[in-house]
């Protein structure tokens, strides 16, 4: 049987298609005093280019969500980033369950400085799971724009190779970890970090990809 989750997630998603509403995405608010907020121009940026190059129609601003939010269902797309602590209590925690378990996608953006407290918070989330590497031949790889070797290194701190790590629900990736890339970093607007336009052009279809991942996997 559905659960009621999954019904409400595809009804309010129905209900925005139906009503040719401009379909949204959104960034996760949490606890614990990290920057939820942090790379304030990513999304808008992230969401013109994607409107250009992939002829969709996204509303051209982000929305913000907590995270243990009903409104997260309302959303097929959650990008989460920051630098520092991160806190999910059980209400939030079990939230997020529901909301990947019935369709729903987090983009975990590591902005470096964010990775030892996600990944204990993750597991409150999912207790069984633990982060996986990607391989690189997976869809998000080429869902619009083929990244063979997987994500692009946006920017250096430690000399790590990026990483995309994933935690999957019935054989579905659900959340997309980007480690050790800066993803949100090159969407930025070009005067905030002096990155080449070739490094921002990468990050921005790597975008594109895990966009379209999240939206044509719930579809």
């Amino acid at each position: 049987m559905t659960n009621i989750f999954t019904m409400i997630f595809f009804f309010n998603l129905i209900a925005q298609l139906s009503l040719a509403q401009e379909m949204k995405i959104a960034r996760l608010k949490y606890d614990g005093g990290g920057d939820w907020y942090a790379n304030k121009t990513a999304l808008p940026n992230l969401i013109a280019f994607v409107n250009k190059n992939a002829k969709t129609d996204l509303y051209k601003n982000e929305d913000h969500v907590d995270a243990g939010s009903p409104d997260l269902f309302l959303y097929p797309y959650i990008y989460m980033t920051g630098h520092g602590n991160v806190s999910f209590n059980s209400i939030q925690s079990s939230n997020l369950r529901k909301y990947l378990t019935s369709g729903g996608f987090l983009h975990i953006d590591d902005n470096y400085g964010l990775d030892p407290f996600i990944r204990l918070e993750i597991k409150k989330v999912f207790p069984n799971n633990d982060f996986v590497e990607i391989p690189f031949d997976h869809k998000i790889y080429h869902q619009y724009y083929d990244f063979n070797k997987g994500l692009p290194k946006i920017h250096q701190h430690n000399g790590k190779p990026p990483q995309g790590l994933g935690i999957f629900y019935q054989g579905k990736l659900v959340v997309f970890y980007t480690y050790e890339c800066d993803l949100g970093n090159g969407w930025e607007d070009a005067s905030i970090h002096n990155d080449p336009a070739e490094v921002r052009l990468q990050a921005l279809k790597m975008g594109v990809n895990i966009i379209s991942y999240a939206f044509s996997a719930n579809l």
